[in-house]
């Protein structure tokens, strides 16, 4: 995803609506909430991404069991929180470390995109829900602007078991496990799969992905990455 361009008319196909968060994210508040698309137009050159360097070998630290007890949720039942807005992002595995702006629905019933001039910060849909609470809370970056590369540059190089953390207003820091990162067509995105009521605390961090058109200024793909609410800290 990239800065928003005034003069360019984003695409939309005839099947389904489309979306984008680079001008906007087009994102329709249909029938049961379901059919919300968010899907991201570039006008930047595409970016030069590389995989993350693998961290440091190091002899994994054991957790006391005081430890364990509090940071993690108990297994019998899945955590969430009461609603509270977010502060900060972090992703250690791709070493983001980035604050957090609120996106609303604009006049012209878009999803507003975060600042197309701040390369280092994450939009989050404030009428929906917030990291932590039950559902799938919605999170969005730029993979490149203008400018340069990113926040969310090398979100597809997530593995399952990475960590997100979220900070949040009321002090506490949610931990998200990721389950999957999947690739998905702007022309086939699967609106149900990523915006559909959970019955958990979940996480989608969405972006742009695939080839890049140069005619039409656009990522082909999007990257979404799926995520759990794993556990709660004080932070």
């Amino acid at each position: 995803m990239a800065a928003p361009q005034t003069t360019e008319t984003p695409s939309q196909g005839a099947a389904a609506p489309a979306g984008s968060l680079g001008r906007a994210l087009f994102w329709p508040l249909a029938a049961a909430g379901l059919g919300m698309t968010l899907i991201y137009h570039s006008i930047g050159s595409p970016a030069d991404d590389k995989p993350p360097a693998p961290p440091a070998a190091a002899a994994p630290a054991a957790a006391s069991p005081s430890a364990a007890a509090t940071s993690k949720a108990t297994p019998s039942a899945s955590p969430s929180l009461p609603r509270s807005v977010p502060t900060r992002l972090r992703i250690p595995a791709i070493a983001v470390d980035a604050p957090f702006t609120p996106l609303s629905i604009g006049a012209s019933g878009r999803l507003d995109a975060p600042p197309p001039n701040d390369k280092n910060l994450v939009g989050w849909f404030k009428d929906g829900v917030t990291p932590g609470e039950r559902g799938a809370s919605i999170v969005a970056g730029h993979v490149d602007t203008t400018t340069g590369p990113a926040v969310f540059l090398q979100l597809r190089f997530l593995k399952p078991g990475a960590t997100v953390d979220i900070t949040r207003a009321d002090g506490t820091v949610a931990s998200f496990a990721v389950d999957t990162v999947e690739t998905f067509s702007k022309a086939d995105f699967p609106d149900k799969k990523v915006y559909a009521d959970t019955p958990d605390a979940q996480l989608r961090l969405i972006t742009c992905g695939g080839n890049y058109d140069r005619k039409v200024k656009d990522y082909e793909d999007n990257v979404v990455v799926f995520a759990h609410l794993d556990s709660v800290k004080k932070g």
